[in-house]
């Protein structure tokens, strides 16, 4: 004879009954689909999203196994109430965070993928849009997601039902108080789709050298040469004008200063410089030229014009030719620094008596 199951045990056993049928019968089909399209073969994006976000939407799949039993146990109306509107928020939050845990995996692939076979410049162009949508979307997703949340709470829909009903004034508050955030993000869009600026440009704002290190949806870290970090809003550089080294190409022209005797031979000068380019890897080989460009009352400016890879390796650069020049200077011809020159006067017979 069979003793009778209590009912207490069977409502606490069924929810985990269910639970694991459900997050066990995803379990298979998430082993399914990755044997089906693997990352390393064939289907790298659709075999990144079928991993990514796999604990949000585990979480969703509880929350609505939950939500689904619910009716079943006779609670009170408010413990009822209460334990579906709970479950219901955390489903949607479980949605929400999946979805923008997959389509993060989708930028993420580009992302990876990105510059294989394309120049510098390009791959930083394809970078900067894919971070600043990727960014974007996820912002969008996380907002409509809270939007709904908001919107499941009787409290919250009414006051926004009002405010809907009497948009006029509430609409131009909202407006105001939402402009700054409103006006990032769509500065957001328009640097993505425009570049003005990219990943990894070198940059001067407000009189600080740096490089753009990271875009988010509403503001730009620019990591400065001593590496301090700038953060500037979105928006500047849309209203404000700035400097990029790096609009084109990362290749750079940097200028040396020599200011020597009338006197040094020009053309040694030019042999010489040819010769320090040839031994340094600094140099990147395409530009290179020396000239008098101008004359003062006691030298002569003689601008060395030469080109390298980047902004770095262009200051390095005209540091070693500074080194180097005034070395062969002082070693080939030390009487060619400048000099102050002073004609006396011979004595007079008179004045020697």
């Amino acid at each position: 004879m069979t003793l009778p199951v209590p009912l207490w045990f069977i409502q606490l056993v069924a929810p985990l009954v269910a639970l694991v049928v459900v997050l066990g019968l995803h379990r298979a089909l998430q082993r399914l689909l990755t044997r089906l399209f693997p990352r390393d073969r064939g289907a790298p994006v659709l075999g990144r999203v079928i991993r990514a976000g796999q604990r949000p939407v585990r979480f969703a799949l509880a929350m609505a196994t939950l939500l689904a039993i619910l009716p079943e146990y006779e609670f009170s109306r408010n413990v009822n109430e209460l334990l579906s509107r709970s479950l219901g928020l955390a489903f949607i939050g479980g949605l929400g965070w999946a979805l923008a845990a997959k389509l993060q995996a989708v930028f993420d692939t580009y992302l990876e993928q990105a510059g294989a076979n394309e120049a510098a410049v390009d791959r930083r162009r394809r970078r900067t849009k894919l971070t600043v949508f990727r960014r974007l979307t996820t912002v969008s997703v996380l907002a409509v997601t809270a939007g709904f949340m908001l919107m499941t709470i009787p409290v919250v829909r009414t006051v926004g039902l009002s405010l809907f009903a009497s948009a006029g004034v509430a609409g131009i508050i909202v407006g105001l108080a939402a402009r700054p955030t409103i006006a990032n993000l769509i500065a957001g869009i328009q640097i993505a789709v425009t570049q003005p600026i990219r990943i990894g440009d070198e940059v001067i704002v407000e009189g600080e050298f740096g490089c753009i290190e990271e875009i988010t949806a509403t503001y730009i870290v620019i990591r400065v040469w001593d590496e301090r970090r700038m953060v500037v809003p979105l928006g500047y550089f849309l209203e404000k004008p700035f400097q990029n080294w790096t609009r084109e190409s990362t290749r750079m022209l940097g200028t040396v200063l020599l200011y020597v005797d009338y006197g040094v031979p020009v053309a040694e000068l030019r042999t010489a410089l040819k010769d320090i380019l040839k031994r340094t890897p600094l140099w990147d080989g395409c530009v290179w030229n020396l000239q008098v460009t101008d004359l003062k009352e006691r030298c002569m400016e003689v601008r060395i014009l030469v080109s390298a890879r980047d902004s770095g390796a262009a200051f390095d650069l005209r540091c070693h030719i500074r080194e180097e020049m005034i070395r062969f200077i002082a070693e080939r011809h030390p009487g060619a620094f400048p000099r102050l020159r002073a004609e006396v006067p011979p004595l007079s017979s008179a004045s020697s008596v």
